[in-house]
């Protein structure tokens, strides 16, 4: 499902319609614990919506926006007569956003990208470019979809640079204040500095990451499940090449798996916070998010995570990875 722009799948039974599987159902399940390796209808919903075949165009439009469906199937006596995608029926220009976000959005941007030297000798990596904008004003558009207006950039490592740069765009749309690090302090650390700015519960994202996930639903995740951090989490797979032993505690083989598939989820860089998090930080004290993970969970708070694929995260923080963003950048024009 990662390779394909419309992700759906359409489930039989019995030569007929049984049920539909969207990505948000598969992130649902591995949130639950879900083992990935089960068959697809452990997961389905009940509450699925699909369209008759007398149904107008209008009619269909009409519940797509309503619902701000990916996808409405069109059933007739248990056969699948059509499908209908957003991007066929709204239209490319309109997203399918499902609703707006009142909450700031804090941006790493002190670090000095010493693992894109030595074009950061140069320019900061907030700057580093992906088409004809910057990777901070790719964030800056992604965010302001959602209505979101206030940000706050955490600069340390030619910060001078930044700060004269977005001035000289046209950013009057969105409100910027600057945290300058006098020390870097950290993925979290500078977090301390804002205790007096910061209040309810906002997004954290390092400035050398994007995500193609509807963001709000990331922050409705977070509040119905009472979280004080949520991680943005992303699925990965990769193929041992090896065949792999699996043994008993006495040392007996009883399997040998020829070049199994292992799933994990690794750390995006994507975060959202609830303003009691900052009591957890240390003031002017090097402290990266890593150790705020662990600091609330032995502190008994709870610390949960959202899944998203693989091919959802765009990541530029290393050399090989800004040159796949760079050779994707027609794909990554159409998603933000």
């Amino acid at each position: 499902m990662d390779q394909i722009d419309k992700k759906l799948l359409i489930l039989e039974k019995d030569g007929k319609f049984f049920s539909l599987i969207s990505i948000g159902d598969i992130q649902r399940a591995i949130i639950k614990n879900f083992d990935i390796s089960l068959p697809v209808y452990k997961i389905v919903r009940e509450d699925i919506k699909v369209a008759k075949k007398t149904d107008s165009f209008e009619q269909i439009k009409d519940i797509m926006l309503k619902y701000r469906m990916e996808f409405l199937p069109v059933v007739e006596n248990g056969e699948i007569c059509d499908v209908y995608f957003w991007e066929d029926v709204i239209g490319p220009s309109k997203q399918r956003i499902k609703g707006t976000m009142d909450v700031p959005v804090v941006i790493m941007a002190g670090g000095k990208g010493t693992r894109l030297r030595p074009i950061t000798n140069v320019i900061p990596k907030p700057l580093i470019p992906i088409g004809d904008k910057t990777m901070l004003e790719i964030i800056f558009s992604r965010f302001s979809e959602y209505g979101v207006k206030k940000f706050y950039l955490s600069v340390n490592y030619k910060y001078e640079m930044i700060q004269y740069y977005l001035s000289q765009r046209n950013l009057n749309d969105i409100n910027i204040e600057y945290i300058i690090e006098d020390k870097p302090l950290g993925t979290a650390g500078s977090l301390s500095l804002m205790r007096e700015k910061l209040q309810g519960r906002w997004f954290v994202t390092n400035c050398d990451i994007l995500i193609n996930q509807d963001y709000k639903e990331l922050l409705d995740y977070h509040i119905e499940n009472g979280n004080i951090l949520t991680v943005i989490g992303v699925l990965k797979s990769e193929e041992i090449p090896y065949g792999v032993i699996e043994k008993d505690e006495n040392g007996n083989i009883f399997k040998i798996d020829e070049k199994p598939v292992r799933s994990y989820i690794v750390n995006s860089g994507m975060y959202i916070m609830e303003r009691k998090a900052l009591e957890y930080i240390p003031k002017d004290t090097f402290f990266n998010m890593t150790d705020l993970v662990k600091t609330l969970i032995d502190s008994g708070e709870k610390v949960s995570y959202f899944p998203v694929s693989e091919n959802s995260w765009f990541d530029i923080g290393e050399w090989d990875k800004y040159q796949k963003v760079l050779e994707e950048y027609e794909t990554l024009k159409r998603v933000f």
